[in-house]
């Protein structure tokens, strides 16, 4: 696969547990925290020939279902360290939290130490902050108003500051709000539980797990050492749309409209709204030649029915 480290791709190592061995011909991609997203990547990169090792904290089975061989961390240090040190890719998916970066701080010097011949982090467009519903892109400086904004951007700056130190090939993606198959609109407007909440100028951009995969992918294929890219669809639009057209999609009813200033939310929840913003993803199609499998919400949402109605027929 392309992006490989020759050298790295070629030595196989054997010294980790856990589920059936892996292929010791095939370069290893190591994902710390294989979640929702990584369940999107690995089967694509097992197409192309990846063998893959992900971490997880609890799901094993998840890990191993999605065709990667599971590493339990917290747990299992010495299958880390193992899958660090044949890693030809590595790709952190572990949001960081109060306390700064698991994956940095736990295992960065030994990441440093491997010099993987590519890493990835995913970091999210919460660094940005409001835009008041505006358009942004990677040359508006980051302004996070909100805690797990400000703790991305420290993250991302002690990632850039590992690879700075020690010659690692960074690359960042800033994710809009991911969705997919389960994490969409439509299990709730099937329980009857979905709210159509308006709030005037409100917009969100949006990725689908797909493109997230296939950004990766391209990356592997052009990668660019240092870059930061915003990783969204083409048209950000206000949740209050989206849900309407998924109603239709499936025959239900439109949930009728709440004024944002007057619903009764948690606190959470409204936080939901607090930030709108028009993310612009023209340097990552441009710098990668990405083309979006799903380049609004439209085109997503019909691939959920799609993937659910598959599925279904299994």
């Amino acid at each position: 696969p392309a992006g490989r480290r020759g050298a790295r791709a070629a030595r196989g190592r054997t010294g980790m547990t856990g589920a059936a061995a892996m292929p010791e011909e095939a370069p290893l991609f190591l994902i710390f925290g294989h979640g929702y997203s990584a369940g999107f990547i690995t089967p694509a990169l097992v197409a192309r020939g990846w063998a893959v090792a992900g971490t997880t904290r609890s799901d094993p089975a998840a890990v191993a279902a999605a065709g990667s061989r599971p590493i339990l961390w917290p747990g299992d240090e010495a299958a880390v360290a193992a899958a660090i040190d044949r890693a030809a890719a590595v790709l952190v998916s572990v949001g960081p939290g109060p306390g700064g970066d698991p994956v940095l701080e736990r295992w960065g010097a030994a990441i440093a130490a491997a010099r993987p011949g590519w890493l990835g982090y995913l970091s999210a467009t919460s660094v940005y902050g409001d835009a008041a519903g505006a358009w942004i892109d990677e040359a508006t400086p980051p302004a996070p108003g909100s805690a797990r904004g400000r703790e991305r951007v420290a993250a991302e700056r002690g990632w850039q500051a590992l690879a700075a130190a020690h010659g690692l090939p960074l690359m960042i993606f800033r994710l809009a709000g991911i969705y997919g198959p389960g994490r969409g609109p439509f299990e709730k407007l099937r329980a009857g539980n979905a709210r159509r909440i308006v709030k005037p100028g409100q917009v969100f951009s949006r990725i689908h797990g797909e493109d997230i995969a296939g950004a990766v992918l391209a990356a592997l294929d052009r990668p660019h050492p240092g870059a930061v890219w915003n990783l969204c669809d083409d048209d950000p639009a206000p949740p209050e749309e989206i849900l309407a057209h998924a109603a239709g999609l499936i025959g239900l009813p439109v949930p009728p409209a709440e004024d944002f200033a007057t619903a009764e939310m948690t606190p959470m929840a409204r936080g939901f709204y607090s930030e709108a913003k028009r993310v612009s993803n023209a340097r990552i199609k441009r710098d990668l030649g990405l083309r979006l499998r799903h380049p609004d919400y439209r085109s997503g949402l019909a691939a959920i029915l799609a993937a659910e109605a598959a599925a279904a027929q299994r």
